[in-house]
């Protein structure tokens, strides 16, 4: 008898350690990807918040296909949405020194960063636009050499410019570097062509003129941005973001902000 309740003491106490461990293995794995949030049960993320239709304020209210697409995801996390507007010259910057977890701001692939950062699947595929006065007879990649273009400082717009060896005047933000083309000062700009829509919907643009450039260069991948370290946030980050495109949230949003679907490559 007593070696009876001995064996049962002995069984009950290592189906104890085992649910136990199975429980820690269980929470480990829910909870270690939280490990590296910027703040619990938060997906922080950083953004311009001028930049429309990617982010950017309506009667000063913060929206745009990113704010949207970063709630989303975060709802497929299990997390609230936080967003840290952020001007470009420091928003990359900030996610080195952890000020968020992501950046989602039209931010595109590129050797240089992906030396530094790690990115996640691309979410949409963006298309550039040469954007000048309406007099102006540049309508090519090849005529930009030598002439001043107002472009963000870092950006994949101002590596095409400097491929193309035309001078980048430093620009904060797109309004900013279409009033600089307005003004003289430069003699145009390249942004993507989705801001360009956004932009005319709203604003008076008879003075200016857009070319689409999708027949002079292919269109770039569109991701979130990481930290290196972050890796086990990146592959929540991508799963859930598969799952927003799959039930036709993705580019459901796209079409809201952008017209069309551009979250294909082609």
């Amino acid at each position: 008898m007593k070696k009876s309740i001995k064996k049962i003491l002995s069984f009950l106490a290592v189906a104890g350690i085992g649910a136990s461990l199975a429980a820690c293995s269980s929470s480990s794995s829910s909870s270690s990807y939280q490990s590296e949030l910027t703040s619990k049960g938060t997906l922080t993320i950083g953004l311009e918040g001028t930049y429309a239709p990617y982010s950017y304020r309506k009667s000063g209210k913060l929206t745009g296909f990113e704010v949207d697409l970063g709630k989303a995801v975060a709802k497929k996390l299990g997390l609230k949405a936080k967003f840290v507007p952020t001007k470009w010259d420091s928003l990359i910057a900030g996610l080195g020194s952890s000020k968020y977890d992501v950046v989602l701001n039209n931010i595109t692939q590129t050797p240089e960063r992906k030396k530094v950062y790690n990115f996640s699947d691309p979410y949409i595929y963006s298309r550039y636009a040469l954007i000048t006065k309406k007099s102006s007879k540049v309508t090519k990649l090849s005529q930009i050499q030598g002439k001043k273009w107002a472009e963000g400082t870092g950006t994949n717009n101002a590596a095409l410019v400097k491929k193309y060896k035309g001078t980048i005047v430093p620009s904060g933000d797109f309004s900013t570097s279409l009033s600089l083309v307005r003004q003289g000062r430069v003699d145009g700009t390249i942004n993507a062509a989705e801001a360009w829509y956004a932009y005319a919907k709203d604003n008076n643009t008879k003075d200016l003129k857009m070319t689409d450039l999708s027949k002079q260069v292919d269109p770039v991948k569109v991701s979130a941005l990481f930290n290196k370290k972050n890796t086990k946030l990146l592959a929540k980050f991508n799963k859930a973001l598969a799952e927003v495109r799959k039930e036709g949230t993705l580019k459901k949003l796209s079409i809201k902000y952008f017209g069309a679907d551009i979250t294909k490559s082609n």
